[in-house]
Order: C-alpha cells, then structure tokens, then sequence
C-alpha cells in the first residue's frame, strides 16, 4: 500500500521527451508528467521507471507508457506489473473504441506473463485479474460487459484497499468507462467525482486526479464544477500532449473559447513535436471549433490547410479519422457554406460514423440549396449506416445517425415548402439529442440539432419561438456563435412584430 509520503517521489526525470521526441526539442529541460506512487513487489531499482509508466498511462499517453513499462520488464523479467502496464495501454477506456480487436492478443499474452511472474500481492493479482476480464471472451462477450464485469473486479478491489491512492484513482476511471450516455443524471461521474475530490486536495500533483475530474465533468450539468481541475492539470504534466489537451474540455463547455484556443495551440504543437498524429488531430479539431465561435474564420481556415497537407493519416483510426473529417465539414457547415458542404466527398476507409459526418453535411448542403430530391439520396445512405451500427451493437452511434438524418429531412422539408414536417422532425431530432451525451472524441455536434431548431423557426418567421430554442440551445452549449447570433436576429424581429 502507498504511504501519503511516497508521493513525494515525483517523475520529474530527465528522460527523451515523451513519444519520441528529438532530442533538439527537449534542450534538456526536465519532463514534467505529475507525482505517482505506485507501490509494487517488484526490485526497488525499477520504482521509478515504473512510476513514469503509470504517470503516462494517466495521461493517455499509451506509446511511451508501453514503452516504459517493456523497460521495466526487461530489467526485472519477475515483475507482474510491468506486463499489466503494458496490458492496460491497449485499454483506452475513455476512447472509441476502448479496445481494438488488433491488439487483444498482445494484451492476453502480457497478462499471461503477468499471472506467471510470481511475486505478486493480493493487491498486484487483484489489478491483473481485473484486466484480464476485459480481454478474456473478447470474441464472443459484448465490451459493455466485459467494462461491466471490470468496473465490479475495481469496485471490489477498492473495497480492500481504501487508503491506496493508485487502487482509488483506477477505479474512479473504471466508474467513468462504465458511464452511459444517456444517463442525464450523470451517477457515475458524480460516484467517480466523490473518490476523486478529497485525493485532489491531499494530492495536488497527482495527474490522474485531475484529468478524470475533467472527464467527469465534462458535461453542461457539472462543467463548472471542473474548472479548477482544468487550470491545473495542464500545469502538472505538462510534458503530456494530452494534458495540455484536456483543460479545453471544460473550456468548451463553458464557452471560455479564448482559454481553448491557448489550451489547443499548446497541445497542437507538443503533440507535433513528439510526433503524436492522433492527439494533435484531436487538439486541431477543438482549436477549429473555437477559432469558429470567435469568428476567426481566417485562422480556423489555415487549420484546413495545415490537414491538407499532413500526409499518411490513419483514416482507418477513429482518433485520426474523426477529427480528419469533422474538420473541414466544421469550417464549411458553422459558416452556412452551402453549396461547399453540397460536394463534400465521405472519406474511403473511415469507420462508418465517421464516414457519415461528411455524408450529413452532403446532405444539410444540398437540401439548404433547395435540391432536395439529392439530399434525400444522402438520407438513404444515413439510413443504412444507422442499420449497420445497430446491427453491430453500436446503439450510441445509431442514435447519432438518427439525429442525423431528421435534421437532413428536416431542412429538406423546408424546402419542399413542408414547414411543418420541417418543425416536428427538428424536434424530434433535437429531444433525442438531447438525451444523449456527447463522447470526448469531439468538441461536440458540428451544429447543435435544437440550434438548427431555432434556425428554422427563425427562417418561418417565428422569431418569438426561436428565441426560446436558442436559449435552450445556449443552455446545454454556452457561447456559441451561431445561436448568440440567432437569439440576437430574433429579439430584433420580435421587437418589430
């Protein structure tokens, strides 16, 4: 078990930058990752390497942490540990996906190694078997159960050791992954919120703490509540890439836009530095969406460009194919770019709900030019894909396909002059929305369905009514150009009527 002073080892260590950096980057500086104390049975020699190791698992930072925990394992072949660490690096709970199926069969061999080291305490086994229930059955149990099964094996675990920091810290995350999105009363992010709180204030250096209260609140109920973990993970490890990422979460849910766009540019830069694709895609795709709500379309545009010319994405990624897509479809869709967002062209290769974000904004392009007959061609093909991913089991995303496809029937209903289909589809579209939480892959809808909402209101001239679907829609996005702007045209009309 962990002794409070034990944190005091801190992984401020002069290693080769985080990722892989060059060695012209790091100037010598000192890599900052936070303070853990991970205890192990494993020889003392090896304590702070492997201490790095989970610094940068909580972080996010999987490459480096793998790497640093095969370090630990070469230097001390009997240290179960080590191979659970680089286990737990294909488990990215907080992603989408949380497991690729690529890598189940290296995790299922580390965790074997893990169960054959000897050596291990109660504790150490407990950590190791709580992992192997992710991976075991991975072919024929769904993920939802097998995360289930885990959240369990961490709740138990926590259970035996309430004073050690590390158990607490893990299981919190393991509350976090077992989160449904459409629970609006948020329970496990308050459950993972109460464990974190009170290891927060005896812990103020610890990395983990704060950037999974960022994650769990990272929602309109609770946001405010997380902005002082936002101010001060970034600061804590601020050689993570990730860390310096995640403050824009908050960041965006409160439209503190200015507070993004610093948070965005320095993660951008890190990430590009240490060679990370993925986060500095994710951190691009954030700075987008806040370059936008400020109205620096010129500075959101030399973002598209930059995209353009990044060569050998992953398209295949989700964190590289998402942002890689919803980019572009931001900067034309939030500017009413129309006939723009008419040709954009789905990318081949990507995971169909990627794919589908330029198909809906193909088809809220070409029903906004009033060729509805076309847009109706791209509903059909946001139809199929929602049938995909329902047969797949992927319910979150079909649900985000129906959203979807009414707000493309919708606008095509207003064209055909069908006003009030046009309304009651929105609606539909914008309750179901609604309901649903957003997943940390993206900074939110390229356009909030109940913004759209007011829009449509707005352009039937009923400025009254659109009024209060910005309001509702500013309530849940704060900030937001688009709607500030729309709340702004409707009470001038209003006052006019």
């Amino acid at each position: 078990m962990s002794h409070p002073k034990q944190m005091l080892l801190t992984v401020l260590l002069l290693f080769p930058s985080l990722l892989g950096a060059q060695e012209e980057h790091s100037h010598g500086a000192a890599e900052k990752l936070g303070t853990v104390s991970f205890s192990t049975s494993c020889l003392p020699e090896i304590q702070q390497q492997f201490d790095r190791g989970v610094a940068l698992l909580h972080s996010f930072a999987y490459v480096a942490a793998g790497d640093a925990f095969r370090s630990v394992a070469e230097r001390d072949p009997r240290c179960a540990m080590a191979h659970w660490g680089v286990a737990m690096t294909s488990f990215h709970q907080l992603w989408d996906p949380p497991v690729s199926p690529s890598t189940i069969p290296t995790a299922r061999r580390e965790l074997r190694a893990a169960q054959e080291a000897g050596g291990s305490t109660d504790r150490e086994r407990g950590f190791i078997n709580a992992l192997s229930l992710i991976y075991q059955d991975a072919d024929s149990v769904a993920y939802r159960v097998r995360a289930s099964n885990y959240g369990r094996a961490m709740k138990d675990l926590a259970g035996k050791n309430p004073k050690d920091t590390e158990v607490q810290v893990f299981y919190a995350l393991a509350l976090l992954a077992n989160g449904s999105p459409t629970d609006k009363t948020h329970e496990k992010q308050k459950e993972a919120a109460d464990v974190l709180e009170p290891l927060a204030r005896a812990f103020p250096e610890h990395p983990g703490i704060p950037h999974y209260l960022i994650h769990a609140y990272d929602n309109a109920e609770l946001a405010s509540r997380g902005l002082p973990a936002a101010r001060e993970y970034s600061k804590i490890a601020a050689s993570a890439p990730h860390a310096l990422h995640m403050p824009s979460h908050i960041f965006t849910r409160l439209g503190l836009w200015e507070d993004s766009i610093a948070s965005n540019v320095a993660a951008r830069d890190a990430a590009h530095r240490q060679g990370d694709t993925g986060e500095e895609l994710h951190a691009m795709d954030y700075l987008v969406y806040a370059y936008l709500q400020l109205g620096r379309d010129s500075e959101a545009a030399q973002i598209v460009e930059q995209l353009k010319g990044m060569k050998g994405l992953n398209i295949a990624d989700s964190k590289s194919s998402y942002p890689t897509t919803a980019i572009p479809v931001r900067y034309v869709v939030e500017r009413k770019q129309w006939a723009e967002a008419a040709s954009i062209v789905p990318p081949t290769g990507a995971p169909p709900y990627v794919a589908a974000i330029a198909v809906w904004a193909r088809g809220l392009g070409l029903s906004r030019s009033g060729r509805s007959r076309e847009a109706g061609m791209e509903a059909d093909r946001l139809r199929q894909i929602g049938t995909q991913l329902r047969a797949a089991g992927n319910d979150y995303w079909a649900t985000e396909m129906d959203v979807m496809l009414r707000e493309v029937l919708a606008w095509s209903a207003q064209a055909d002059g069908k006003t009030e289909e046009a309304v009651a589809v929105m609606l539909e579209a914008a309750d179901e929305e609604d309901a649903t939480e957003k997943l940390p892959v993206t900074p939110g809808p390229i356009v909030p369905a109940r913004e759209q909402l007011a829009d449509l209101l707005l352009e039937q001239n009923h400025p009254g009514q659109a009024s209060r679907e910005f309001a509702g829609s500013l309530v849940n996005s704060p900030g937001r150009r688009g709607a500030v702007q729309g709340a702004a045209r409707a009470a001038e009309l209003s006052s006019h009527k």
